[in-house]
């Protein structure tokens, strides 16, 4: 059973992610503008509810966000205009381009970094700082930095918490994101990762690192928390390393074994795994919730919930679609594992071995090829490929819904509809409004049961009215 206390942390973290930009911006001060000739020498002068707006062009010398802090009411904001064109920056040998060392409630916006194919990342929280926290990037575009698998997108290598990561394009990168440190020190604590694009990485799209012990900083939170990975497209259908170098698109690392921080969890749903020629599309360990997630790859395998610094430990998989030529979903447990709350129950996988390590019952699990007799359009191009249930689908069995009401949005499929009688992603008999393809997911509004009822309403009366017409 989980724990009561991760009901109210979930839905905090998911509430203040959503109402936060809001409380943030109606404190903003008036926006100064700056150019590539000035900005900086205006970076130095801000301060709490600074907005500092660039103008189009190109940025030789970096962006440093040092030593610079705003406050929850009254952040800082650096940004670009919202339509083309917009500021450029260049890479340059030696430096990462957006510098962050020991800053707060700092947000990043509409800007354009360019590698320019140099061994430098686009963002990087420096590993000699001591943190970097309440960080917002939000429609970022990241290319050219795919000189090496080591070069970076968006990394932290210091201590962090409370980031949100938005509506972000990373293309072509050695990897996209790679949060905390290889030697677990760094800890990600507590972040918002959403609506992000990231495609066509040497290594993996996301990897968020195993923790150790965390250590004791001002204002770092030390109540349970999650990391929210939601409504991103992550794929490795091209460019991606192969044989020893070959990763997943997504790892996700295990939270502290004691103390703060142990019973955090990963909080993944809503996104869209696609292709992986050499790996899996998603693996983890740790204190994982894995929910309404469509995975496709006609490569290999799919989900692997394993052993990799640590071990599986509290885990729920469900509501997800996979098609996939390997496996679709294996849990491996370490030897001598203490018996962990783990729970793999209605998804809709179409493997060429649909569950390896746990028991079929309560999923639906078919063949690689069976897809073809359950699906709409499985096998059919992006963009035309459609997951949803055809309506002779096989009805599940009654689920027990107890331990799956803490998870935000939980009963609201990969399109946002309320349906809880269903396997997989997608609740059958709708139209969707986004077949998945390569491209930011749209923010698709959650339709209610009144919104349901009241469209059934609408196609009843369309429907009534063609018939008359075709009378006439």
């Amino acid at each position: 059973m989980i724990r009561p206390v991760f009901v109210f942390s979930f839905q905090l973290i998911i509430t203040l992610a959503s109402t936060l930009p809001g409380l943030l911006f109606a404190h903003a001060s008036p926006t100064e503008t700056a150019d590539p000739g000035n900005y900086r020498a205006k970076l130095k002068m801000l301060g709490p509810g600074s907005h500092l707006q660039l103008a189009p062009g190109e940025y030789r010398d970096g962006l440093p966000i040092q030593y610079l802090s705003g406050t929850a009411q009254a952040p800082i904001t650096i940004s670009g205009p919202d339509g083309s064109p917009r500021p450029i920056f260049l890479a340059r040998p030696g430096l990462n381009t957006i510098s962050i060392i020991n800053s707060s409630y700092v947000t990043l916006r509409n800007l354009d970094l360019d590698g320019q194919n140099i061994p430098v990342d686009g963002v990087k929280c420096e590993g000699h700082a001591d943190w970097a926290h309440h960080i917002i990037l939000e429609k970022l575009r990241i290319l050219g930095h795919g000189n090496n698998q080591q070069t970076v997108g968006i990394s932290t290598k210091c201590p962090a918490w409370s980031w949100i990561i938005r509506n972000n394009v990373i293309q072509g990168a050695g990897t996209g994101l790679y949060l905390g440190n290889s030697d677990g020190r760094a800890p990600f604590i507590g972040g918002m990762i959403e609506y992000n694009l990231v495609l066509d990485t040497r290594g993996y799209n996301l990897q968020i690192k195993h923790q150790q012990t965390r250590p004791l900083l001002p204002g770092m939170p030390d109540a349970p928390s999650a990391t929210v990975i939601r409504h991103n497209v992550f794929s490795k259908a091209n460019g991606g390393a192969s044989k020893e170098m070959a990763r997943p698109n997504v790892l996700v690392g295990h939270w502290p074994i004691t103390g703060p921080g142990s019973t955090d969890r990963y909080l993944i749903y809503g996104n869209f795994f696609y292709q992986n020629p050499d790996e899996s599309l998603f693996q983890g360990e740790g204190n994982i919730a894995l929910y309404n997630n469509v995975f496709v790859n006609r490569f290999g395998d799919a989900v692997r919930i394993q052993p990799h610094n640590d071990t599986p430990r509290e885990i729920s998989v469900f509501y997800n679609t996979v098609v996939s030529a390997g496996t679709g979903i294996g849990l491996v447990r370490r030897e001598g594992d203490p018996a962990y709350p783990q729970q793999i129950t209605r998804n809709a996988i179409f493997a060429a071995t649909p569950l390896a390590g746990f028991s079929r019952g309560g999923n639906l699990a078919e063949g690689y090829q069976a897809a073809g007799k359950y699906l709409r359009k499985p096998f059919s191009p992006l963009g035309q490929m459609d997951l949803a249930p055809l309506q002779a689908g096989v009805k599940p069995a009654l689920l027990d819904i107890a331990g799956l009401r803490v998870y935000p949005e939980w009963k609201s499929d990969f399109d946002g509809r309320p349906e809880i009688d269903r396997f997989g992603a997608y609740a059958a008999g709708k139209l969707l409004r986004w077949l998945p393809k390569l491209e930011i997911k749209p923010a698709l509004p959650l339709v209610t049961a009144g919104d349901e009822k009241a469209n059934r309403g609408e196609e009843t009366s369309g429907t009534n009215n063609a018939s008359a017409a075709r009378k006439k």
